[in-house]
């Protein structure tokens, strides 16, 4: 088949085309087998030097970095008997995170974050058959380092159970990446109050709703691979042991407590908004408080000098503005002014207007 952008009208159901809206990395494809015998590791692999050893025995971890090679992937499937509607959800670039059951498998899409700054995400889908686990990511990022450690090293269980328990392995490791990420996003959001108390400033507002946004796109991540592990548990399927179903519940609750952290969080960042708006309000009142005191302080003082900028005749009437006559009347006029300022003060001081 013609490798496209789109696929043409009319095509089979599991035509493999590349994502244009996605990165495409070359493919690598790595295997570790473990088990009775001593742990086998071969990287950068083909498809046919695995199927050279496919029988030996053991679990085996086969494991594809990079979309590019189609050809590759599709050797994979015939290699393991995967469904061609399967494969075609691998290179969708917006797959739901679900578990589907196959004849002989099943199959799971998660989602791992990969990018701490802005909630980015890649694919991560994982067939489960009975003596194998083939996981597939887009990027060459090394997720999955510490579970091939533990492997090496022989630590803890994971070298002692099938493949569903490395199943479980790669779901715990791709939930609990929110904690670190979850950690730091406390901390810049306890930084952003002290900021936000000390300095209200636009700027602040519009990075708690970058955050906000942030939360609501990790929990469109999370909430789905926690229906995923319930669906997990919820399956009579004899690939998955009754022993890794203790495990899967722990990751249930790991990502129910994640949630709601998420949710903890998204209701702080809202709280600090309501913060600085209440802030901005206080200091506009302020500003207006001390406003309406100049402009009340300046009446009688536009008062006193219109009254006196009438210059009525001394010589028509004595009533008419005799001081205008004074040698000290221009200081007599400021002097009342002061005076009137004195006790305009001194009377809002005692209302606690000021």
């Amino acid at each position: 088949m013609t490798e496209t952008a789109f696929p043409p009208p009319g095509s089979p159901p599991g035509f493999l085309v590349q994502c244009r809206e996605r990165e495409v990395y070359p493919s690598r494809l790595r295997l570790i087998c473990y088990g009775p015998e001593p742990l086998v590791e071969q990287d950068n692999i083909t498809v046919a030097q695995y199927l050279d050893g496919k029988n030996r025995p053991g679990i085996q971890w086969l494991h594809l970095e990079g979309l590019q090679d189609l050809n590759m992937l599709r050797e994979l499937g015939d290699a393991l008997g995967l469904h061609p509607l399967a494969l075609e959800d691998i290179l969708e670039c917006r797959t739901s995170v679900k578990v589907e059951d196959y004849p002989g498998y099943l199959f799971i899409v998660c989602r791992l974050v990969n990018n701490q700054a802005d909630f980015a995400d890649e694919q991560i889908s994982l067939f489960l058959g009975a003596d194998y686990l083939l996981s597939i990511q887009e990027t060459h990022h090394d997720h999955f380092a510490p579970i091939r450690e533990r492997l090496r090293h022989s630590s803890g269980q994971i070298l002692h159970r099938g493949p569903d328990y490395l199943a479980y392995a790669l779901i715990d490791y791709i939930i609990d990446t929110w904690f670190p990420l979850l950690e730091d996003f406390g901390d810049r959001l306890e930084d952003l109050e002290d900021r936000l108390l000390a300095k209200p400033d636009g700027s602040l507002i519009q990075e708690l709703q970058q955050m906000r946004r942030l939360l609501l796109r990790g929990r469109r991540i999370l909430w789905p691979l926690r229906e995923v592990v319930n669906n997990l548990l919820s399956q009579d399927n004899p690939l998955i042991q009754e022993h890794t179903r203790i495990y899967l519940r722990d990751c249930g609750d790991h990502a129910f407590q994640i949630i709601d952290l998420m949710e903890n969080y998204r209701d702080m960042a809202s709280g600090l908004i309501e913060v600085y708006l209440s802030s901005i309000n206080n200091r506009l009142n302020e500003i207006m408080k001390v406003l309406t005191i100049i402009a009340t302080v300046f009446m009688p003082l536009t008062f006193i000098a219109g009254v006196y900028g009438m210059n009525f005749k001394t010589e028509v009437s004595p009533w008419n503005m005799p001081e205008l006559e004074w040698y000290l009347g221009y200081p007599f006029a400021l002097g009342l002014m002061v005076v009137t300022v004195l006790i305009m003060m001194l009377y809002f001081k005692r209302k606690n207007w000021l």
